[in-house]
């Protein structure tokens, strides 16, 4: 029975729907575009009060198989191996439902010719405690990250990100890095956002299976 991994690409906004005409060469048939806004770490910038820049988040899911062709194929074709072009990276889903029931399991794989390994650190806070959390991520030498507004049509509705249901009026942040650092961010996160009692936030890391465009 075949797996499933998601292809995440974060890039300038106006640039997703290139993403996507890219990616069904590689046999991608389609996927969701979010927007977020990426952090920049500038002092200049931070100066100047422009110290974060809309993005666009593509979500695909795409047979395991066909992943890591399609991942390096939409990395070298928008060019991510350019600073501030985008990011692409992958990592497996165990379960998949949709226009029909499918369960696949996949084995998380090294990353090609023995490159750096990466974890995905998502974070689910109240709104207004985003740039709190990439703070925190920051002093433990985080290089950034993308914050995702995460809010429902109306008061008692709940939206699904990435299989988790998100209550109205709260943020995510996701963070990529590498994955000796992972700790170290982690329990910066957790000690100043106190992650750990409860109705401060969910925390949750994931393997990444491939990474174009990281630095």
């Amino acid at each position: 029975m075949a797996g499933y991994s998601l292809i995440c690409c974060v890039v300038n906004m106006g640039d997703a729907s290139r993403v996507l005409k890219v990616a069904k060469k590689y046999g991608v048939k389609g996927g969701t575009i979010s927007i977020g806004r990426g952090t920049i770490s500038n002092p200049f910038m931070n100066f100047l009060a422009i110290n974060e820049e809309r993005k666009e988040i593509i979500s695909m899911i795409v047979e395991t198989e066909l992943a890591s062709e399609a991942l390096k194929g939409i990395g070298a074709d928008m060019h991510f191996e350019k600073s501030h072009h985008g990011i692409a990276f992958s990592y497996s889903v165990s379960e998949f439902i949709g226009s029909k029931n499918v369960v696949g399991k996949v084995k998380v794989a090294d990353t090609e010719g023995g490159k750096d390994m990466y974890n995905v650190i998502f974070v689910i806070v109240d709104k207004g405690k985003a740039e709190e959390v990439v703070d925190a991520a920051s002093k433990a030498g985080s290089k950034g990250g993308t914050i995702i507004n995460a809010r429902g049509s109306g008061v008692h509705e709940v939206q699904k990100l990435f299989s988790i249901e998100i209550e109205p009026e709260k943020e995510e942040v996701f963070i990529i890095t590498k994955r000796e650092e992972k700790d170290k961010i982690v329990n910066s996160v957790v000690k100043n956002l106190k992650i750990d009692e409860p109705g401060n936030g969910i925390l949750y890391v994931l393997d990444v299976d491939e990474a174009y465009g990281l630095y």
